[in-house]
């Protein structure tokens, strides 16, 4: 049984992986028309809206008390904060800075995983984060040779990457109480209240946005948020903060795949190398040590006058 909760927690962390992947051709698109607290709000909204609906067919109450200080947070910082300081941040910087700042992220997780929700620093976590993050730098260095990197863009990445984080840790204990489904509705409601002051914004650029443009930011709310969050929140429930953290490790390789594929961006062989890395990382951090075989039960031992203990059933 916990074998099979283990692989659905692994199966809903892979799809969450590939849709977050998809995000960043997604933003790349929406963002030369949108701006970056109109396209956080636009997918904010398009989100909660998504997640609300299967809420009322399912018939999802409100969270219980317990939950929502963990909701509120992770709504600020993820689904608020988060979102428009990586839609900016990726306006002023190239794309592998952004991607080798942004993964700072897991391994602020493992570590405030470990601190604050005592998980502890599991060895081969801790050294599959670094295979992860020596891949992230390769491909991180092995695009970012075009100098369109700003200080600003840096920082509002490293903000991006401290957000994310955040709202990981601020979240798992929530889900202690809440179901996945409850946590990610109403943290995109918190997000979407948050992102309000960009409500004018968004209602002007709809007016003058392509097709195109309001289709990525549909599938950002449907897909990348609604559908991903989603099944992060269902694999967090059930497995520690550090390894979910690890596990986005595989973004930047999916990435540039994608890249590849859609948007005839054709990577390097020091690019493709770092994505290696990367999943190498993931399968490290998500392994486990061999466990030694049982050994074969001693003999009874004889006690006084020959005669011998029954085994403790």
């Amino acid at each position: 049984m916990g074998q099979r909760a283990d692989r659905r927690a692994v199966a809903a962390a892979s799809v969450t992986v590939v849709l977050w992947a998809s995000a960043f051709v997604a933003i790349r698109s929406a963002g030369a028309e949108f701006g970056p607290g109109a396209l956080a709000l636009g997918r904010m909204l398009t989100g909660a809206l998504a997640l609300g609906v299967i809420c009322l067919v399912r018939r999802e109450g409100l969270p219980p008390r317990a939950a929502w200080p963990g909701i509120v947070v992770s709504g600020l910082l993820w689904f608020g904060l988060y979102m428009i300081a990586l839609n900016w941040g990726e306006q002023l910087v190239d794309a592998g800075t952004a991607a080798l700042v942004v993964n700072i992220g897991p391994i602020l997780i493992a570590l405030l995983g470990g601190w604050l929700l005592k998980e502890g620093f599991p060895p081969r976590l801790m050294a599959g984060m670094a295979v992860s993050f020596a891949g992230a730098a390769v491909v991180g260095l092995s695009m970012s040779g075009e100098g369109r990197s700003s200080l600003l863009g840096v920082v509002l990445c490293l903000v991006a990457a401290v957000t994310y984080a955040a709202g990981v840790v601020s979240q798992k204990p929530a889900l202690r109480h809440a179901s996945a489904l409850q946590a990610t509705t109403w943290g995109c409601v918190i997000g979407a209240v948050a992102c309000l002051p960009f409500a004018g914004q968004l209602v002007d650029q709809l007016g003058d946005a392509s097709p195109a443009a309001i289709a990525n930011m549909v599938y950002l709310g449907v897909f990348p948020t609604a559908l991903a969050f989603t099944t992060w929140a269902y694999a967090l429930a059930r497995t520690s903060a550090g390894n979910m953290g690890a596990t986005t490790y595989a973004a930047p390789a999916l990435v540039v795949l994608m890249s590849w594929a859609l948007l005839a961006e054709v990577p390097g062989w020091l690019t493709l190398a770092g994505g290696v890395l990367c999943l190498a990382g993931v399968a490290v951090s998500r392994s486990r040590p061999r466990r030694p075989a049982p050994a074969d039960d001693p003999a009874p031992e004889a006690v006084a006058g020959g005669a011998t203990e029954a085994p403790v059933r």
